[in-house]
């Protein structure tokens, strides 16, 4: 009985200590956690200390929603070990420190008959988190965003993870390009809705600095950022690049502002620098084309102040030269006048227009004199809903009249093929032909200037409908494809393909066969060296480097110089009859080096020195050729 008795009061004192908190922590603050200390209980014998004492058991009270396995796997106490209070001091702020319990915990170690202790950590969570409500976001949906947020769902709020979530809500517009878009605030109810508010930054105005020239309408035309709209990054990036593609200017930048008018909208001020956009050259000089020549031009790339371009350039020159005899060496001439809108009837397209006149020795028909003049107007669009897809529309009216240039040696020509004579008249056919080309474009570069990324392609069908004589109408497809890959940090690696064929037409002239050789198509081949058909195929490898140490040179030129490795490849298919006079080898294969240079508004402009690896044929050389290019072809 009286061991009864005492076993009862034993239980009496300890209810009582339970309720004194005897035996449990002082509730402390988060900035008192720190302090934290473990209150032991009494040990009847005093002879045995609590840190001699083995835990035989911990009991997690108190969490509901996070199991007891995880806590326990989180502190450094576990069954077995020796009490240590100093340990179970750092557990506690180890538990705390996890966020999902409230400062109020307590530990308590409870004496057992056989010397071990049981330790009872007493713990109370937060409020669990029930649901979500955002306020704010138009740009990004709430689904989205909730994504981010539904794994703190059922769970006791936690601060770390509130923060870490309100930390990918911001990421999640950062990547989008809304860089000043924010959680502005989070609270939660005593219902367990955690509520966010977003402040997405929005634009107040948008205002233009720094020109003077160009009218404002052309500027804000170019800029899709308008006010009331969330803030951009990427848009305002494109912006940028439209205005400095106009060429109208030397430098273009943005700064942002906090508008005094609302904090939480923003100021955005366009800075531009307007440069220098007429000019006039004379020039002269030796090219592949147009042997010793001179020229003149003059030209505005914002015309009016209306970022409209007007170009009007004449040349004259001596002849072909780097030619086959099946060119005739005859007085070259040319004049152009070009007008570009690049917002056609105020809306997404382009125009560029142009009439022109060229007298010189044809490329295509050997030994004949070739006179062309015509007006040509190309319409592009660009798609809305894939900005690098462009349709492109080509209608004009072209008179191309050819005559003799050589009779003597072309009868002989004829006599050596056995070919009859009377189908020179054949040959020299030429026309008035009115042309309509639909075309589809993509570009993907990263810049024009040196593309290292990216793929540039199109696609283009040419009818010619013959106005003086229906037979001669005839259709062709002509298609290029180009590939940009990086190689180390400046160089780049292009693959191109290009390739045309007749569709239909039994009597096309000649004049409008397809040719290859030269500058834009074989490499280290003469203009037409490889030959002419109604039909051809080729491609090309092409490796791009700056020029050894030129970065070490601060001129602008050389920045945009490269040395360029390439091997070419090419086949022509139904030859004409300027091929089989000249023993044209009709397919080809070269492999050269050459300098290239981009220059705003002209294109690419190279000099190649070309080896043929193949057969060059009765006329070609095998020490190959250098060619000069000035632009680029797109088929």
């Amino acid at each position: 009985m009286s061991v009864l008795t005492d076993t009862y009061k034993k239980l009496i004192l300890f209810t009582l200590l339970l309720v004194c908190g005897g035996l449990f922590l002082p509730v402390c603050t988060a900035e008192e956690m720190s302090e934290l200390e473990v209150m032991e209980s009494e040990i009847e014998d005093n002879s045995v200390k609590p840190n001699d004492s083995y835990i035989s058991d911990i009991e997690i009270l108190g969490a509901n929603i996070i199991k007891p396995e995880y806590i326990l796997s989180r502190i450094n106490l576990q069954r077995g070990d020796l009490y240590d209070k100093d340990i179970m001091q750092q557990d506690l702020k180890t538990i705390y420190k996890m966020g999902y319990f409230t400062e109020r915990m307590k530990a308590v170690p409870v004496k057992n008959e056989n010397g071990t202790i049981s330790l009872k950590i007493i713990l109370e969570e937060n409020i669990p988190v029930t649901d979500f409500t955002i306020e704010g976001n138009t740009v990004v949906s709430t689904e989205e965003l909730m994504a981010y947020l539904m794994p703190l769902k059922g769970k006791p709020q936690n601060i770390s993870n509130i923060n870490s979530a309100m930390e990918k809500l911001n990421e999640c517009y950062t990547s989008k390009g809304y860089i000043l878009s924010k959680v502005d605030s989070v609270y939660d109810d005593p219902d367990g809705f955690l509520n966010l508010n977003i402040t997405e930054g929005k634009v107040n105005k948008v205002m233009i600095k720094g020109n003077e020239k160009t009218k404002e309408y052309i500027i804000e035309r170019n800029i899709m950022t308008e006010p009331g709209t969330v803030y951009n990054e990427n848009i305002v990036k494109q912006d940028l690049v439209r205005l400095y593609s106009t060429q109208a200017f030397k430098d273009v930048n943005r700064t942002i502002e906090v508008s005094e008018d609302d904090p939480d909208k923003y100021d955005i001020t366009i800075e531009l620098k307007e440069q220098r956009t007429a000019s006039l050259s004379i020039g002269g000089g030796i090219d592949s084309a147009t042997g010793v020549f001179g020229s003149v031009g003059i030209s505005d790339n914002n015309f009016r102040g209306r970022n409209q371009r007007v170009s009007l350039s004449g040349m004259v020159g001596s002849g072909i030269l780097m030619s086959d005899a099946s060119i005739k060496k005859h007085m070259n001439y040319q004049g152009e006048l070009s007008f570009f809108e690049p917002h056609f009837l105020n809306s997404d397209n382009s125009l560029m227009s142009k009439i022109y006149y060229r007298d010189l020795g044809s490329y295509q028909i050997p030994l004949a004199l070739e006179r062309r003049f015509g007006v040509e107007a190309t319409i592009a669009h660009r798609l809305i809903n894939n900005p690098r897809m462009s349709t492109t529309f080509t209608t004009g009216v072209e008179h191309i009249h050819l005559s003799e240039g050589d009779p003597a040696t072309v009868r002989n020509l004829y006599a050596i093929k056995g070919l009859n004579i009377a189908d020179r008249a054949k040959e020299l056919e030429g026309g008035l032909f009115l042309r309509l080309a639909p075309g589809l474009a993509y570009d993907s570069r990263d810049t024009i200037m040196n593309p290292r990324h990216g793929a540039l392609a199109s696609v283009r069908f040419e009818e010619a409908i013959g106005l003086d004589g229906f037979s001669k109408t005839n259709g062709r497809i002509i298609g290029m494809a180009k590939r940009y890959i990086p190689v180390a940090k400046k160089s780049s690696l292009t693959f191109t393909g290009r390739g045309g064929m007749k569709i239909h037409g039994s009597e096309m002239p000649e004049i409008m066969a397809f040719r290859l050789g030269g500058p834009y198509t074989v490499r280290g081949y003469k203009v037409n060296g490889v030959g002419t058909g109604t039909s051809f195929i080729m491609g090309s490898v092409e490796l791009a480097t700056p020029i050894p140490f030129s970065d070490r040179i601060k001129v602008n030129f050389l920045q945009n110089l490269r040395l360029t490795f390439w091997v070419d490849a090419g086949q022509v298919f139904k030859p004409t009859i300027a091929s089989t006079l000249y023993d044209r080898p009709l397919h080809a294969i070269t492999t050269g080096v050459g300098l290239k240079v981009t220059i705003p508004g002209v294109g690419p402009l190279s000099v190649d020195y070309g080896f043929p690896i193949t057969n060059p044929g009765k006329y070609g050389s095998k020490n190959g050729y250098f060619t000069f290019g000035a632009g680029d072809m797109m088929y």
